[in-house]
């Protein structure tokens, strides 16, 4: 089916530990994706999803200008490796309910593959079967 290294975006925009919620939402805002993942240097260090800020700032009433993204990041951090198969992925997204893996290389955040790109070269009845277990 093909490696996650040839679908997945290079360099994705990150923010740094340290960052404010309302800078994580602003890179959501521009990237048009429902994660921010949060790094140190290059070492992926956690992940941030617009539910977590739902759930974890509005909710509790925080301020997004002060909260800084590692206090309210995922802890549980689902990767994928850039050699691994496609199926992986899919595996994966729909195991956790997510849409976006961050691509990880020893440590340092070096893509992300989303259910779209994979959607697009996958057998479609696989992917069909992903996309329903992902939405329920």
């Amino acid at each position: 089916m093909g490696r996650i290294r040839d679908l997945m975006t290079v360099k994705p925009r990150t923010v740094k530990t340290g960052d404010s919620i309302v800078d994580a939402a602003k890179l959501m805002r521009g990237e048009d994706a429902g994660i921010a993942p949060i790094v140190d240097g290059e070492r992926l260090v956690g992940v941030l999803t617009d539910r977590d800020i739902a759930v974890r700032v509005v909710a509790e009433g925080k301020d997004p200008s002060t909260t800084k993204v590692e206090e309210i990041a995922s802890e549980n951090l689902v990767t994928v490796e850039p050699e691994q198969d496609l199926d992986d992925a899919l595996r994966l997204m729909a195991q956790h309910q997510v849409r976006r893996l961050p691509v990880v290389d020893d440590g340092k955040l070096v893509g992300i593959v989303a259910q779209a790109d994979v959607a697009r070269h996958a057998d479609a009845t696989r992917t069909g079967k992903v996309v329903e277990e992902i939405s329920t």
